[in-house]
């Protein structure tokens, strides 16, 4: 895998920029993918967030200072897109952002791109109820791994917040779970 600070550097330079980004799509669209899918729910949703993601990416390539990491800037565009994906959606169909998350949950059961069993349903059912920052925290911290301080870098929020966050998501996981 190519150096970040290369592959910035290549993104930047016109004559490098398209293969350069070719190979940040290659890197990155997989674990961007399942970021936004858990956000979005919905397959095609997702790769539509995606596919705006990178041309976010793309567009803005020349203002990324690198304060923070590649990743973490591209997982905070994938992040917003698919936060305002979701708005525009309720929006459209005139319902709230939970009863359209809450929707979305129930549509898993036939989306062809589901993989996951009856507990992989009740957890994603569970997650759906979380409010969204606890949502998108225990996603990141539990499916995609990240530290505490990949996370807090992403969301821009504090690491004790952010365990607090987790910790009460966790919570109520357990609890929507045990009711059942």
């Amino acid at each position: 895998m190519i150096a970040e600070e290369t592959l910035i550097k290549e993104l930047k330079a016109k004559e490098t920029q398209s293969t350069a980004f070719e190979t940040l799509v290659s890197n990155y669209k997989e674990r961007l993918y399942w970021h936004i899918r858990r956000i979005v729910l919905n397959h095609d949703d997702a790769d539509d967030v995606l596919q705006n993601t990178f041309i976010k990416v793309y567009r803005n390539i020349d203002g990324f200072k690198g304060e923070s990491k590649l990743f973490s800037w591209m997982f905070r565009i994938a992040t917003n897109e698919a936060l305002s994906f979701l708005k525009q959606k309720s929006l459209k169909l005139g319902v709230t952002d939970g009863e359209y998350q809450e929707r979305m949950v129930q549509n898993l059961q036939s989306d062809v791109y589901f993989e996951g069993d009856e507990i992989q349903l009740k957890l994603q059912k569970a997650i759906a109820t979380l409010p969204e920052k606890q949502k998108l925290i225990f996603n990141m911290k539990y499916f995609e791994e990240l530290k505490y301080a990949e996370i807090s870098e992403i969301l821009d929020t504090s690491v004790g917040g952010l365990k607090a966050s987790y910790h009460l998501a966790v919570k109520k996981i357990e609890s929507f779970l045990k009711e059942d």
